[in-house]
This record gives C-alpha cells, sequence and structure tokens, in this order.
C-alpha cells in the first residue's frame, strides 16, 4: 500500500528537499534585505498659513501654498492681528508631496498623523479634555496646471493630550506643550499625482467650539507610505509565488483523489491551507496601479486574516489527529473546543477592522481611537482577541505535549519487533517530531523577527553593505510561510510507490543495490501516514 512521501521518501532525497528550500528561504530573506529598499517612507510636512478673507468660507476655493497661485500668507499668528485677520480666516495649507516631486501609485497608501505647536498663554490656557475641531478639505489633480477636484470635506475632532512641565506663571508664557500626535488621516490608495490639504480651525465661542485649546501657532503633518521599490519586489514575489503555490494544490488534491479511500480530515485541512495561502498570494495589487482602490488595505488585512485563521486551525487539528487517546477524530466538530476560540478572535479582530479601514473607505479622517466609545470598543475587541489567542496556544501547547508523550510511549515497544520493522519506525517517528519542531521554529522565526524589526533603525550596515531589516522581515517571512505551505503538500501528499503482501508479516527484504523503502500494513485504519494509522489505530483498539 501506499505511504505519504515524508515516509516514503529516502533519506538522502529528503535532505536534498530540505537544502532546496532552504536555499529558497535564504534567497527570500536577501531579497528583502539587499535589493529591497526600506518598506515605508515618513516625510514631514509643515502647513502654511493662509488668509481667506471672503464673507462665505463654504464655497469652494483652493489655497495654494506655494507655486504660481500661491495664497497670501502670513509667518505667524502675531503678524494677523495687526492686520485685523480673525482665526476663522486663517487656513493652514498643505501641498503633498513637497515641491518638485509627484506621488506614484507604486506608493499603495498614505497615512497622516497630526502634530500640534501649542504655546502657553495666561488668558489661553488647554482646558481638561480639550477637543479641537478641525474643518478639513482634501483636493486631487494630476497636472500642476489642472484645476483642483474635492476628495473629501469633514469635521474632524480630536481630543489634545497636551501637558506643560514649566510653572504656569507669566514668564514662561510662549513656552509650547508637550503634545502627543494624533491620527490624521489614511488613504488605500496613492492613484492621483497631487493632493492638497486645507485646514480651518473654526472658532465659536457660543457653541464652544475650538476654546480652551490654546494658542495654536503651528500643525505639522508626518505623512508614511510604502516606497516604491519595496512595492516592486513584493509585487514580483507574489507573482512568482503565486504559480508555485497553486501547481503543487492541484498536484496534491490531484494523488488525494486518486486514492481508492476517501480523504481524511487531515488532507482535507492541508488542502484548505494550501487555498488560503494561494488566496493571499494572488497579486491583485497590480491593478492597484492603474485603478483607485481604496480598499484593497482592508482586502488585504482580510486576506491575511483567513490565511493565520486557516493556519492555526491547522496546528490544532494537526496535532489531534496524531493523538492517540481521542476517538472522535475525522471530523471537525470535534475540535470545537479548539478551533471556536481561533473563530471568536478572527472574528473580533475583523468587526475591528472594518469599524476602522471599513469607514475609511468614504471618510479618510475617520479613526476609531479619537473618541471615548470608540477606544473602548476598540480596546474590548483586541482584548477579546488576545484572550482567545492566549487559549488557543494553551491548546496546542497541551496537544503538543500530547503528541509527544503518546508518541514516545510507543517507541517503548519498538524493541520487540523485528530490527528492519523497528529502524523503520524509529525513522517515522524521528521525521514527525522533527516536522514538528520545524512548525515551531517558523512561528518562532515570526516572532523573532517581528520583535527585531520593531527594535532596530530599520537597517544594519556591514562594512559597505546596507542591509533591510525590515524589508528582510518581510520578504522573509513571507516566503517561509509559502514554503512551509508548499513542503507540507509535497511531503503529506500520497506516494507513488507500493508494497506487495509479503511485507505484512513483518520481516522486510532488503534487496542488494535496491533503496530500502519500509511500510506497515493497517488494513482498518485509512489515514495520510503511517504514524497517523498507527495512533488511530491505538485509539480504536
Amino acid at each position: 500500500m501506499a505511504g505519504a512521501i515524508i515516509e516514503n521518501m529516502s533519506t538522502k532525497k529528503l535532505c536534498i528537499v530540505g537544502g532546496i528550500l532552504l536555499v529558497f528561504q535564504i534567497i527570500a530573506f536577501l531579497v528583502g534585505g539587499l535589493i529591497a529598499p526600506g518598506p515605508t517612507t515618513a516625510v514631514s510636512y509643515m502647513s502654511v498659513k493662509c488668509v481667506d478673507v471672503r464673507k462665505n468660507h463654504h464655497k469652494t476655493k483652493w489655497l495654494m501654498p506655494w507655486g504660481p497661485n500661491q495664497c497670501d500668507k502670513i509667518r505667524d499668528i502675531e503678524e494677523a492681528i495687526p492686520r485685523e485677520i480673525e482665526a476663522n480666516d486663517i487656513v493652514f495649507s498643505v501641498h503633498i508631496p513637497l515641491p518638485s516631486m509627484e506621488m506614484s501609485p507604486w506608493f499603495q497608501f498614505m497615512l497622516f498623523i497630526l502634530q500640534l505647536d501649542i504655546a502657553f498663554k495666561l488668558n489661553n490656557q488647554i482646558r481638561e479634555n480639550a477637543e479641537v475641531s478641525m474643518d478639513v478639505s482634501l483636493a486631487y489633480r494630476d497636472d500642476m496646471f489642472a484645476e483642483w477636484t474635492e476628495m473629501a470635506h469633514e469635521r474632524v475632532p480630536r481630543k489634545l493630550k497636551c501637558t506643560f512641565t514649566s510653572p504656569k506663571t507669566p514668564e514662561y508664557e510662549g513656552r509650547y506643550y508637550e503634545c502627543d500626535v494624533l491620527p490624521f488621516m489614511e488613504i488605500g490608495s496613492v492613484a492621483h499625482k497631487y493632493y492638497l490639504l486645507n485646514i480651518r480651525l473654526p472658532v465659536n465661542e457660543k457653541k464652544k467650539i475650538n476654546v480652551g485649546i490654546g494658542e495654536i501657532k503651528d500643525i505639522q503633518l508626518v505623512g508614511i507610505h510604502q516606497n516604491g521599490g519595496f512595492t516592486k519586489v513584493w509585487f514580483a514575489m507574489k507573482t512568482f509565488l503565486t504559480p508555485s503555490i497553486f501547481i503543487i494544490m492541484v498536484w496534491y488534491w490531484r494523488r488525494i483523489t486518486m486514492m481508492s479511500r476517501p480523504p481524511v480530515l487531515l488532507e482535507k485541512v492541508i488542502f484548505a491551507l494550501g487555498i488560503s495561502m494561494t488566496f493571499i498570494n494572488i497579486p491583485v495589487e497590480w491593478f492597484s496601479i492603474g485603478f483607485d482602490w481604496t480598499w484593497m488595505l482592508l482586502f488585504g488585512d482580510i486576506r491575511q486574516g483567513i490565511f493565520y485563521a486557516m493556519l492555526l486551525s491547522f496546528w490544532i487539528i494537526f496535532c489531534g489527529e496524531h493523538m492517540m487517546d481521542q476517538h472522535e477524530r475525522n471530523h471537525i466538530a470535534g475540535y470545537w473546543k479548539q478551533v471556536g476560540p481561533i473563530a471568536v478572535g478572527s472574528f473580533c479582530l475583523f468587526i475591528f477592522d472594518m469599524c476602522e479601514r471599513g469607514v475609511q473607505l468614504t471618510n479618510p479622517f475617520y479613526s476609531i481611537w479619537t473618541t471615548d466609545v470608540g477606544t473602548e470598543l476598540a480596546m474590548a475587541f483586541i482584548i477579546v482577541a488576545g484572550i482567545c489567542l492566549c487559549l488557543y496556544f494553551l491548546f496546542l501547547c497541551f496537544m503538543v505535549f500530547q503528541v509527544f508523550r503518546n508518541i514516545s510511549g510507543k517507541q517503548s515497544s519498538l524493541p520487540a519487533m523485528s530490527k528492519v520493522r523497528r529502524l523503520h519506525y524509529e525513522g517515522l517517528i524521528f521525521r514527525f517530531k522533527f516536522l514538528m519542531l520545524i512548525t515551531l521554529a517558523c512561528a518562532a522565526m515570526t516572532v523573532i523577527f517581528f520583535i527585531v524589526s520593531q527594535v532596530t533603525e530599520g537597517h544594519w550596515k556591514w562594512g559597505g553593505v546596507t542591509v533591510q531589516v525590515n524589508s528582510a522581515f518581510f520578504t522573509g517571512i513571507y516566503g517561509m510561510w509559502n514554503l512551509y505551505v508548499f513542503a507540507l503538500m509535497f511531503l503529506y501528499a500520497p506516494s507513488h510507490k507500493n508494497y506487495g503482501e509479503d511485507q505484512s508479516n513483518g520481516d522486510l527484504g532488503v534487496h542488494s543495490g535496491e533503496e530500502l523503502q519500509l511500510t506497515t500494513t493497517i488494513t482498518h485504519v485509512d489515514g495520510p501516514t503511517e504514524i497517523y494509522k498507527l495512533t488511530r489505530k491505538e485509539a480504536q483498539e
């Protein structure tokens, strides 16, 4: 009968396959570290204070901070007093990008954070729980001499969190508060060359709008976008990996369906893992270069969520199907206690993402963190997801311990077997344990590289070579999980090698010059591998 390739392939060939996969893994890290630039770039923008003295400010008029049609500007707020310019007439204008530059669809997204420069004044201090209300207009154009087209116009409230470290006395007037940066805007595509922001701070003392927020001197923005060079490397990787995973997935399922028995749960889950990996690989991002698809960030989050939920479910089912003390296996319903937290956690993160990036599809200035209710709701979703993740890892660690204990217990009966069959089972158990350790190593590598990418400066310099650590993290980990799924489908595919009935009695003959291929005959238990059959046979008995 036929077993899985991981059991029937010779050690020499298995080492060759492992070496090839290791080479591809190293290449994946090197592509990000040596070829790709850093994943993102941060650009600082200082707003220009323009004067809009029209009676009706709601009429469409875009104020440019520089260029041939630049606005009437003032250098600072003090200049507005002798010119009798009111606060409602001042517009903070920001042009994106900086002069003599263009934005590009290769940048994929734009994320902006806001920094307010607020001076301390005795007669205009920041009150407790102060909120600044901004009237923000966003426009775009693709030619320097074309008219601006409005993209969004919203009232944007943000709570101020500022501290003044010096004594609040007259001699310290003019010093700046230390304020937290505020989330400002996120756009899921960069389809146009030029963008313009006009920010107003309307004051209405009767309605208490922008009262008690201190004296705002300047508004600074920091824009973050993906590097075009990194985007091209990322797209190239996805384009290369998509057919690789798709071909091995089709090949794997074809081998499963050629067998006389129906597929077992473990084989179905491996196939589902291949589908989720293919889904995340499909390079639909290429269309974002030609189309203004602002939903690509949300779509990318959903694809990643499906893959990681499938991967976590696979680990649980993979361990469970190899546990000898479980009787009701080969049914997904038997794993509801373990898979349930995965489903709940994934659903919570999905709702959180829809509340953030889902709303940003229509309002790019929206942030769930800007209100007390939104912050509490977001934290609740994240906490529930975190609790589910902790429960999952407790389940997983327990199941891994059970699997290793059960298989180790089975090893005590190996000395009673013939030498050939004993060596055979020792090899199978070693290969199974090695695969489990590789799985743990992949999970550990993901966590380690994530931590390293957060605590380092983003790049290392070795002599004259600059290694982009963050880019290496993205491409290396992405390549690693593709290789992991590829290896699972290849190694757990049914082998084409068959064995005669003379092997069922225990002692297998070894012919000179032939490669030793061993199996066992368990006729009343169906499964992909002999370790799987052995553990299920024990459970049924």
